[in-house]
C-alpha cells in the first residue's frame, strides 16, 4: 500500500489484505502475552540454575538445591518398605486363621490382593476372579482340589499339570474318542449326571438315568465317587453342585465324557514370593460369597 490506512472503529492499521470487503487489522500482540512470556523465561532460567538441568558428558549439572531425584525414590522406596515389614512379618508368620480373623490385616490383603491377582491370574479367571468357560469360578467353595486356605496354597504354589515336580496331575479320559464306552451308554451317562445338578428339570429321562447311574459307577465312580461328589486328593470335581468350568448343560456334558479334559494351571513358585501367595490365597478365601 502507498499510504497507511488505519480502521476508523479501532483505530489499528490495517495490512492491506482484503476479502469480500472485510479488511485484516494488522493487531498487535496483546502484552498479557509478552508477560506469560517473560515469566516462564525467568522460571526456565531459574530452574536451570536451581534444579538438576543440562547434561554433559557422563554426568549433568546439580542445580544449587542439590536435589537428586534418584535419591528421592530410593529413600520412599526405603520408608515403603520399613512400613510394609510390619505387616509382611505377621502375614508370613501367622497361620490363615489368625489372619482372616483379623480386620487389620484382611484390609492390607484386600488391598495388596487385588492388583496381585489382577495382574497374575485376572487373565484366565477375570477380574472378579468368577472365571468362564475352561477356567474355574474362584468365588465358590467347589474346587477340584480342595478348597482350605492349605489346599489352595499348594495349588498355586505347583500348578496343574504344570512344569513343577509336585505338580497336581489329572486327566478324565476320553471315553467316546477311545472307544471305552459307546455313543448310547455316554448319552445314559450324560442322562445321570445331568440329572444330578438338574434334579427337577422335565427333560429328564428316568430310564436313562437309571441306566447311566449302573454305568457311572462302573466307569466314573472310581475318580468322581459314588455319590459323584468329586475327590480333591485326584482332582476331580464335583457334579452334583451347580458350579462347572466348561459348563453344565447336555451338549458339554457329552462333550466332556465323550473327548476328555486335561485342564493346566501354571505353577507360581518360582513367579511369586511366598508372601505374594499367601496373600493370594487369603484374598481367594475372602472373596468367596457369603451364601457360600
Amino acid at each position: 500500500m502507498d499510504v497507511e490506512e488505519r480502521d476508523e472503529h479501532s483505530g489499528h492499521l490495517t495490512t492491506g489484505h482484503e476479502w469480500n470487503g472485510i479488511k485484516e487489522l494488522n493487531t498487535p500482540v496483546p502484552r498479557a502475552v509478552y508477560f506469560f512470556l517473560s515469566l516462564a523465561f525467568l522460571f526456565s532460567v531459574g530452574y536451570w540454575i536451581l534444579m538438576p538441568a543440562w547434561p554433559f558428558g557422563v554426568s549433568y549439572t546439580k542445580g544449587l538445591l542439590g536435589i537428586d531425584q534418584q535419591k528421592v525414590v530410593a529413600e520412599s522406596l526405603q520408608q515403603a518398605a520399613v512400613a510394609r515389614s510390619g505387616w509382611v512379618k505377621k502375614i508370613e508368620t501367622e497361620d490363615f486363621a489368625t489372619i482372616l480373623s483379623d480386620p487389620v490385616l484382611m484390609k492390607i490383603v484386600r488391598e495388596t490382593g487385588r492388583p496381585l491377582f489382577g495382574s497374575n491370574c485376572a487373565v484366565c479367571h477375570g477380574t472378579d476372579a468368577k472365571g468362564g468357560k475352561g477356567f474355574p469360578n474362584l468365588t465358590t467353595p467347589s474346587w477340584q482340589w480342595g478348597g482350605g486356605p492349605e489346599n489352595i496354597a499348594n495349588t498355586i504354589r505347583v500348578g496343574i499339570n504344570s512344569a513343577h515336580p509336585d505338580a497336581h496331575s489329572s486327566q478324565m479320559p476320553a471315553f467316546g474318542r477311545e472307544g471305552m464306552l459307546n455313543r448310547p451308554d455316554i448319552e445314559r451317562i450324560v442322562d445321570f449326571v445331568y440329572s444330578l445338578s438338574n434334579p427337577e428339570s422335565k427333560d429328564l429321562n428316568p430310564e436313562g438315568v437309571k441306566a447311566g447311574k449302573d454305568l457311572f459307577a462302573a466307569n466314573c465312580a472310581a475318580c468322581h465317587g459314588e455319590n459323584a461328589k468329586g475327590n480333591p486328593e485326584v482332582g476331580a470335581p464335583n457334579l452334583a453342585d451347580k458350579f462347572w468350568i466348561y459348563g453344565g448343560d447336555r451338549r458339554t456334558i457329552y462333550t466332556t465324557v465323550w473327548g476328555g479334559r486335561q485342564g493346566h494351571m501354571p505353577t507360581w513358585e518360582g513367579r511369586l514370593s511366598y508372601i505374594d501367595r499367601k496373600i493370594l490365597t487369603l484374598y481367594l478365601v475372602d472373596k468367596r460369597q457369603p451364601d457360600q
